[in-house]
């Protein structure tokens, strides 16, 4: 189980899919992208943000009935990864009797931005589906050399002959 921190949200390009970055505390500091929906994007920035909405928002709302029935969220676990579709857990405690209510992952995050609670992914999601930069950064140098190898290859087969009309 890896302790994670939550960056923030991103819009990746050119699709313009939003989703949430979470960064692995210690270790090699991989990070895990999860694509989410644009209305749970825009609940986790406003609570990253400090925002107040005039009325209360469905996490906000979430986060108040908890509070009330007296319910402790004592943290969310990015628990598993299948087909590309990650899930996640919030682990709840109250009076003592431990709960685990399965969510999207998107919800339990914008439920933990809102009430500080600390955040985990399982070991096999984070090796599945976290980075680090000096991947993006290998990741990139071979894509480069490939380019310059794919050129390289047809310069050395161009004859003059291919430029005449």
């Amino acid at each position: 189980m890896h302790e994670m921190e939550l960056i923030g949200v991103r819009v990746e390009m050119p699709t313009n899919a939003p989703m949430v970055l979470l960064r692995e505390r210690g270790g090699s500091g991989r990070t895990v992208p999860i694509h989410i929906g644009a209305p749970e994007a825009t609940a986790i920035a406003l609570a990253l943000d400090g925002v107040d909405t005039p009325r209360p928002m469905t996490h906000d709302l979430m986060r108040d009935v908890l509070e009330e029935l007296g319910v402790d969220v004592e943290r969310i676990v990015v628990s598993d990864l299948h087909d590309k579709t990650f899930f996640a857990e919030i682990h709840l405690r109250r009076e003592g009797a431990a709960h685990v209510v399965s969510s999207r992952p998107s919800d339990a995050i914008a439920l933990a931005a809102r009430t500080g609670t600390p955040i985990f992914a399982s070991e096999n999601v984070v090796d599945d589906a976290g980075y680090t930069e000096a991947d993006d950064e290998a990741d990139e140098a071979v894509e480069s050399e490939e380019v310059v190898e794919e050129f390289k290859e047809f310069l050395d087969n161009i004859n003059p002959e291919d430029f005449e009309s």
